[in-house]
């Protein structure tokens, strides 16, 4: 088992995304990440879901759709009907998470929490049984190109914990800094999917970048 590779749209060529996108399809990537920053969780403004809506006829993989974005809940609609098949939402920017990932799931598409490197897993298990995957940001949202935060891997591995423990069947993503070293680490830890930005796209092949993440997490 290898794990899955989620290339991050947010270090594509912006005037050449299709081409991007078709790129790592080709070379295996199973899922597509979106970022969607508001301004205000995160500094940075990205992707609203008329991005969604272009992107979902050029590819077949997943569209991991990551809101960013204060009360998360006025978004969830739009992102679903423009053709996200997974929504992540992160904890610290809601009041109401449950409510946000039952909305997520009234769509009949998969709802993902998020949590940021301060905050600890356990504020999440009174909803790990309804979400399909959860992601541990490796580095702090909103800006790519930083690095691996080492500590988070103890927080993988608690989460993998609960995982096996309670018998769920979550994926496990990481998001930020992500490489071939550290992604074998996560991977070590519980991760099952890696969302990689500018490890793949930083113009050196990234088909023979996502082959390397592969080939360091395989059994």
């Amino acid at each position: 088992m290898t794990i899955k590779v989620a290339p991050s749209i947010l270090a594509a060529d912006y005037l050449n995304l299709e081409r991007d996108v078709h790129t790592v399809e080709e070379a295996g990537a199973e899922l597509l990440h979106i970022d969607v920053m508001d301004g205000l969780f995160v500094p940075s403004i990205a992707y609203g879901p008329n991005w969604v809506k272009a992107l979902r006829p050029k590819t077949k993989m997943i569209l991991d759709v990551h809101l960013m974005a204060v009360d998360p809940e006025r978004y969830i609609d739009e992102f679903a009907q423009a053709g996200a098949d997974i929504i992540g939402v992160h904890y610290e920017a809601t009041n109401h998470i449950h409510r946000a990932l039952q909305q997520i799931k009234g769509h009949g598409i998969k709802a993902e929490v998020v949590i940021n490197p301060g905050t600890a897993v356990s504020l999440i298990e009174p909803v790990l049984h309804m979400v399909d995957q959860v992601l541990i940001m490796t580095v702090n949202p909103g800006f790519g190109g930083q690095k691996f935060l080492p500590e988070t891997i103890d927080k993988i591995a608690t989460l993998a914990k609960i995982k096996a423990e309670k018998g769920y069947d979550f994926d496990i993503e990481i998001d930020g800094g992500a490489n071939d070293e550290t992604t074998k680490l996560a991977y070590e830890a519980g991760a099952t999917v890696a969302v990689a930005g500018s490890y793949v796209y930083d113009k050196v092949d990234p088909a023979a970048k996502i082959a390397r993440l592969k080939a360091v997490t395989t059994d």
